[in-house]
């Protein structure tokens, strides 16, 4: 779960930045940087999700697949089943 946190949280500040960057300066550094950045992140929100426990019953897994905040989506089925 400390994973998909981590992950979930990267995955929507690199989005924040790179939108940032795309409405004012547009460097090119940025984007060559948070490009990859956001995109592996996304890909560890899937990972995650999917190997975190008994996701199966509320949806969590396929709440990842939602790009930006389907981190924080799952992040939270997780926690409602928890609780």
């Amino acid at each position: 779960m400390r994973l998909l946190r981590i992950a979930a949280a990267v995955e929507l500040t690199t989005l924040a930045v790179l939108i940032a960057n795309l409405l004012t300066v547009h460097a090119k550094a940025v984007t060559t940087f948070g490009g990859p950045l956001h995109g592996i992140s996304y890909v560890a929100v899937i990972a995650a999700a999917y190997l975190a426990p008994s996701t199966s019953p509320n949806g969590a897994r396929w709440r990842a697949f939602i790009p930006a905040i389907g981190g924080l989506l799952a992040l939270r089925a997780l926690h409602t089943q928890e609780g």
